[in-house]
């Protein structure tokens, strides 16, 4: 008799040997036991999750006899009756797969659909099951809806695909849809382990570990890995066979990478990519390993009674996730996803794995968290030291809270000269003031700009208690320009004052803004300027903004002026604007936003809803029309 592979010998026959999918089996299995059996199923899921093994396994539910043939639609298929075997060799009559990938157009949908009409020869229901749904043509999926959606009661459709997003929402809205979960690496180590008992196959659990991940959520795969290693390791599952034969990265040398990583040791670092480079290891495998350890120390490091006793690489993790700072494991768990994306860039894989290894430790702060602590206490120190210095005309200021006008300095006595120079009695004396936050007995002394520059320290310039001499450092007063009063009229801009001109004025360039006469720059002189004055053949414009006024705008405003009838020549002055088509615009924009705002809060309806259930209006969301 011919080998038949793992993958298809022991493919579940029943819901109760399926793993990894209770949630689907839970429903099916309720719906199955009560008889409330929908017309279509969607199962969704990767590849190698048991979508075809769902479909077979329903199939049989529907169409079981029971061993005495006298069976009903049920949860437990009996796999001994006629339809149960004959649905595992694939020679149910009434029970027909179609592979949408390579049967995709609407002849062969039409086909399919034809034998609808036709009840069941063998079973009870006539299962109709498409894989790869998603390849059908547009025209294929039209053609099967008005069937899918009120089909005869002897007949149910499964469909299944890897990629949902492709179906049209017209299918999804006629099927149950289910999603079949990707396995988990404990999943599927553990039925392996169970196959490889039944098949009295010796194994390593390291060596389960290893297939588990590396199957990435399909036990199909993982099945067929297993098949790959049972051959390779001559009979036998072997942790160092499994490793060479998936390319796997020791654990030990991830461990040595990084605790070379977190003592910023570049010397190891190299050393181990080129050992791994002799032993001919995948690059990518090695960066995937040290994004997984890299994951454990993180969620150690916020959870540390998440730590997993079963496995034996958790104490080295716990090890290594206490020897470097969080915020570090973040930023080299970041930077080895990244880096795998680079491995196909580079002429050489392992040279692009150094340098990701390398920029590793480039980033890496040096002296780790303590020095990083030590440097913000110092910088915290430094900042309110020297804004103390800091003065507004002749009063100093000190952070955070500026010192008033008035008030009082603490004299300092000068600083000692050097004997050849005697201190003049009229020299006035520096004046200091205590730095707010600054370390104990140090003084920065502030000097007027009219007073004498002070001597340069010597040796015989006498020393402070700290070590500091009396004149070593000195604060010069900082003089602050006052703002402008052009520049406080754009910060807080003036209230609308209407006067006559302005009706004028407004009326004027807003038939001319309608007309689209006056555009760009010239429309922004026309809008921001107040017309001040005007006579029979002259008007006088003022702006607040310099910007505008310039000779082509108030020549174009002139010319535009002239097509609307006014003959008259423009004067535009630089000034404070109380009344300008801009701020009429405004203000009337404003009174229409505050008569919205008072309809809507005096609808009864409103009020009722603010009152009963605690409703709020949402700022800027009433919009006048």
């Amino acid at each position: 008799m011919s080998y038949v592979v793992l993958a298809r010998k022991y493919r579940p026959k029943n819901f109760g040997e399926m793993v990894g999918q209770e949630h689907v089996v839970q429903a099916l299995s309720n719906a199955l036991a009560q008889q409330r059996l929908h017309h279509a199923y969607l199962f969704t899921g990767t590849r190698g999750v048991g979508k075809t093994t769902v479909s077979r396994i329903l199939a049989k539910s529907l169409n079981c006899q029971g061993p005495d043939g006298q069976g009903g639609i049920t949860a437990t298929p009996c796999g001994v009756c006629e339809a149960c075997v004959a649905i595992d060799s694939g020679r149910f009559v009434d029970y027909t797969e179609l592979d949408a990938a390579s049967n995709r157009g609407v002849d062969e949908m039409q086909a399919l659909l034809e034998q609808a009409v036709y009840k069941p020869v063998q079973g009870r229901f006539k299962v109709f099951m498409i894989d790869e749904v998603h390849m059908l043509t547009g025209h294929a999926f039209n053609s099967m809806l008005k069937t899918l959606e009120e089909p005869p009661a002897y007949l149910k459709f499964v469909l299944a695909t890897t990629d949902p997003q492709k179906v049209p929402v017209t299918v999804l809205s006629r099927c149950l849809q289910f999603n079949l979960r990707p396995m988990a690496p404990e999943t599927v180590q553990q039925h392996l382990a169970h196959v490889l008992e039944a098949e009295n196959v010796a194994f390593e659990p390291a060596a389960l570990r290893l297939l588990a991940r590396g199957s990435r959520g399909s036990m199909r795969d993982g099945l067929s890995l297993t098949d790959q290693a049972i051959a390779f390791g001559g009979g036998k599952v072997e942790e160092a066979a499994v490793r060479q034969m998936l390319g796997s990265v020791d654990r030990s040398h991830v461990f040595q990478v990084i605790d070379a990583l977190a003592h910023g040791d570049g010397k190891t670092v190299v050393e181990i990519t080129e050992a791994l480079r002799l032993q001919g290891m995948s690059a990518a495998s090695t960066l995937e390993e040290m994004s997984a350890v890299l994951q454990r120390m993180a969620v150690l490091q916020a959870v540390p009674s998440a730590a997993d006793d079963n496995d034996p690489d958790a104490p080295e993790i716990a090890r290594l996730a206490q020897l470097m700072p969080a915020d570090e494991t973040q930023l080299l768990y970041s930077m080895c996803l990244h880096g795998r994306t680079e491995l196909g860039l580079a002429p050489d894989e392992y040279a692009a794995l150094t340098m990701v290894l390398l920029r590793l430790l480039a980033f890496k702060s040096p002296g780790g968290a303590a020095q990083k602590k030590t440097l913000n206490e110092t910088r915290a120190v430094a900042r309110p030291a020297a804004s103390a210095v800091a003065t507004q005309g002749s009063a100093p200021v000190s952070a955070p809270v500026a010192a008033p006008a008035t008030a009082p300095t603490v004299p300092v006595a000068p600083a000692a000269r050097p004997p050849q120079q005697s201190a003049s009695p009229i020299a006035p004396q520096p004046r200091a003031v205590p730095a707010v936050g600054a370390p104990p007995g140090r003084v920065l002394p502030v000097v007027e700009q009219d007073a004498e520059p002070a001597p340069k320290p010597n040796s015989a310039t006498p020393h402070t208690p700290n070590g500091q001499t009396g004149s070593e450092v000195v604060g010069v007063p900082v003089r602050v320009q006052a703002e402008s009063p052009r520049e406080n009229a754009s910060a807080a801009p003036a209230a609308l004052v209407p006067t006559e001109e302005g009706d004028f004025w407004h009326s004027v360039v807003m038939e001319m803004v309608s007309r689209e006469a006056i555009t760009a720059l010239v429309r922004e002189l026309a809008l921001q300027s107040q017309l001040v004055a005007r006579d029979e053949g002259h008007w006088m414009l003022r702006t607040e903004r310099e910007s505008l006024n310039q000779p082509a705008a108030r020549d174009r405003l002139t010319t535009a002026l002239h097509a609307a009838g006014h003959r008259v020549n423009l004067t535009v002055e630089v000034g404070a604007v109380g009344d300008s088509p801009a701020r009429r615009n405004a203000a009337a924009a404003q009174e229409r936003m505050r008569a919205a705002e008072a309809i809507i809060v005096n609808d009864p309806f409103v009020q009722e809803m603010m009152r009963d259930f605690g409703a709020k209006i949402v700022p800027g969301s009433i919009k006048p029309v």
